[in-house]
């Protein structure tokens, strides 16, 4: 299934910044402070007009947080890396560095809500016009990319999983001269590395399979270092989502066993998702696990994927019969959790929107933790009883 891919071939990228921490200390220490001062009068000057790079100010430049990008970019094959406060400030960030008003973005369907959200309303308001398209037909991205800007894309796609042939679409953008960027944060760069498939900028939302202890809310875009230069000098430090040192260093000590976390969620989720298949009260599951190979680009699976029901099971009733699985937004960590649809579809901010990203009423989302695959399946058999009886 995992086309001989090793995850445990990326320990060597991920404690290469072992050797020379202060102090002799194994595990980094916090560079916790908002400023740096000079030496002398010379230091600043060559500091300001460029002729030396260190850290001045937090928000732009600090050491703990500077190893976790660079720790980020190793592991996506990148040349930098730089990190954000949260998933959307990157994807904002990213966004906001390339394109301007009067220019149009091609963006897959069933991108992350907010990223959709943002798109509708935000560029909305800049004057910036923004194309769906199927991600699965080439043909369709091709016509829809002549005279684009960006081209924006996930594979796996949220809540439908839609694959995408992450290699052949980058192909056809760059045909066309048109930049690319991809939301990894479902993969991360243990099984998915698009910089190598061809694409320009990869945004992860760190909160997710990165970090993997639910304590961190962060967000990172590794590309080229000219890419990444760009939105350091254009937004970085203007729109203030900036990463502060201390959730750096969760994130540094997260990246420590992500090989690890990955290859666990991968295992138990794959089970659970075989054995909804075969569950005479679901109709549909989408995990892109579930064929006979994976899908381009990608080579190994993550803890997410959404099941659909069959008509008459009561969703609300199966939710609330839940233990193991609690209910509960975003995911990556230990715990388990869940998002029915409905819930989704009743959102107050842009209700109608729901309906953009594929979500049924009668469609939940799965995050499989690490509790026990045999302990979360009995959790969701006696869920699924209970949610089926009168």
């Amino acid at each position: 299934m995992n086309n001989g891919f090793d995850p445990f071939d990326h320990a060597s990228l991920i404690v290469a910044h072992d050797e020379g921490n202060a102090f002799d200390a194994v595990v980094p220490p916090i560079v916790q402070t908002s400023l740096f001062t000079f030496k002398d009068y010379d230091d600043m000057v060559a500091t300001y007009k460029g002729e030396r790079v260190r850290p001045i100010y937090t928000r732009g430049l600090n050491p703990t947080v500077r190893m976790f990008e660079e720790m980020l970019a190793k592991l996506e094959g990148a040349e930098d890396a730089i990190g954000f406060a949260s998933g959307m400030a990157a994807i904002s960030s990213t966004v906001m560095s390339f394109v301007e008003p009067g220019d149009r973005i091609v963006a897959v369907n069933h991108v992350y809500p907010d990223a959709f959200r943002l798109f509708g309303t935000h560029l909305k308001r800049m004057k910036v016009e923004v194309t769906y398209v199927d991600g699965r037909d080439e043909e369709a991205v091709a016509r829809a990319l002549p005279g684009a800007k960006l081209f924006y894309m996930e594979s796996p796609t949220s809540w439908v999983m839609d694959t995408h042939d992450v290699a052949a679409l980058a192909k056809l953008a760059k045909q066309q001269g048109i930049l690319t960027a991809i939301d990894n944060s479902w993969a991360s760069p243990i099984f998915q590395q698009p910089i190598s498939l061809g694409v320009d900028l990869v945004i992860h939302s760190a909160s997710k399979y990165l970090g993997g202890h639910s304590d961190v809310v962060a967000g990172v875009v590794a590309g080229s270092k000219d890419l990444i230069g760009r939105i350091r000098s254009e937004a970085y430090p203007y729109l203030g989502g900036k990463l502060s040192p201390f959730d750096a260093w969760l994130l540094i000590r997260g990246l420590r066993t992500l090989p690890i976390r990955m290859k666990a969620h991968e295992r138990s989720a794959l089970t659970v998702a075989q054995r909804l298949q075969a569950h005479p009260l679901v109709e549909t599951v989408c995990h892109p696990g579930l064929g006979n190979t994976l899908p381009p680009g990608l080579s190994g699976t993550s803890g997410l994927f959404s099941f659909i029901f069959r008509d008459g099971v009561d969703v609300r009733r199966f939710a609330d019969h839940l233990d193991l699985f609690k209910l509960g937004v975003s995911w990556g960590g230990h715990e388990s959790l869940i998002v029915p649809g409905e819930v989704v579809l009743s959102q107050k901010a842009q209700p109608n929107s729901a309906a953009a990203f594929g979500i049924s009423p009668r469609s939940v989302r799965l995050h499989v933790g690490l509790e026990g695959t045999e302990a979360l399946w009995s959790d969701l058999e006696a869920a699924m009883s209970a949610a089926s009886s009168g």
